[in-house]
């Protein structure tokens, strides 16, 4: 089983941001933490099967003391698989050594690091508030503190970017002697500051296959459209149509053709953690989603989930070289036109 927490506080709220999280907020922390403990109590306990992977999200869960982790680890512990990957998140500048030095005492063993960008001028276009240096000292403090599998998300298509900014951001992450590079291109979500303000973004595909190759060169392998090197087996399972247990204010769980929401207001689920809308999800949605999140991974789609008419959509994308096929499954050979593919076989 795998299992999602979502810590819905940060320092700073950024425009390009559409996750559910406050920025003023911080006094709820407490209340927020008894009712996520109620909520996990809950639910896992009558759970038999060991959970493989956990994913502290948010939000930022860096901009909250350590201590308040401790009591959820407490619960979570008994029913952990051996070697169970567990993520946290964090900005480079609230995930000071000892926040990471005790998240890993509890059993945080993958930390995922906020950057967005080495360059000042591009962080402060995001609305970021930290510096270069403070990714490379947060990057620095996590190794001190025993973390070998470490990731640094990474953002492009903003309109600042060109070849030699990105060869900057390619420079540095090969600096940083680390495990994981997420890179997200720029996406200007409804009801957030940057919705709509097109001159923000700027869509470049000879960029973006500038930006994948240079990863590549520095030895971070794309298994999936915005993930490079070690595979995040927890990222894995969500592709894989996994079942997984989501907990905190707007989180979502997934179990066989159920989909699960939390409420989307911190006030409202701290009053009661255990409420859930249920989504059931059509044999047609699981499979649009099955072939939408093949595409983009490397995990594939399965032949045997497709019909005739699909088969055949698949062997005329072989014969282009857009496809290739595997032990019965149906590999994506350019991530970048997943969302093309897909449309075409649903």
């Amino acid at each position: 089983m795998q299992i999602y927490i979502h810590i819905p506080f940060c320092e700073s709220k950024c425009p390009y941001c559409a996750f559910g999280s406050h920025s003023d907020k911080f006094s709820q922390v407490k209340k927020y933490f008894l009712a996520l403990n109620h909520e996990i109590q809950n639910t896992i306990l009558d759970l038999n099967e060991k959970i493989t992977t956990i994913f502290i999200g948010g939000g930022t869960p860096s901009s909250v003391n350590a201590e308040f982790y401790a009591q959820i680890f407490e619960v979570l512990k008994p029913k952990l698989a051996k070697n169970a990957e567990i993520t946290s998140e964090a900005n480079p500048n609230s995930a000071n050594l000892q926040w990471l030095e005790d998240m890993k005492s509890l059993g945080v063993n993958r930390i995922s690091f906020g950057a967005q960008s080495f360059d000042e001028k591009k962080l402060r276009l995001l609305g970021r508030i930290h510096s270069k240096n403070a990714i490379f000292k947060a990057v620095q403090n996590a190794k001190i503190a025993k973390f070998k599998n470490i990731n640094v998300d990474l953002m492009y298509s903003t309109k600042l970017d060109t070849k030699k900014l990105l060869k900057r951001e390619l420079e540095n992450i090969a600096n940083l002697g680390i495990s994981h590079i997420s890179a997200y291109s720029l996406s200007l979500e409804e009801k957030t500051p940057f919705w709509d303000k097109l001159n923000l973004k700027k869509d470049s595909l000879s960029l973006a296959r500038y930006l994948i190759s240079g990863l590549e060169d520095i030895g971070f392998k794309q298994y999936e459209i915005s993930n490079f090197g070690k595979i995040c087996t927890h990222n894995l399972g969500y592709w894989k149509q996994k079942d997984y247990l989501g907990f905190g204010a707007y989180a979502v769980g997934t179990m066989g053709d159920r989909r699960f929401y939390s409420p989307s207001d911190l006030d409202e689920y701290i009053a009661n953690p255990l409420q859930k809308k249920v989504e059931i999800l059509s044999k047609k949605d699981m499979l649009e989603e099955h072939i939408f999140l093949g595409l983009r991974s490397c995990v594939g789609i399965k032949l045997s989930n497709l019909d005739k008419e699909k088969i055949e959509k698949v062997e005329l994308l072989e014969k282009e070289n857009k496809i290739y096929i595997k032990n019965g499954r149906a590999f994506n050979t350019n991530f970048l036109i997943a969302d093309e593919i897909s449309l075409f076989l649903t």
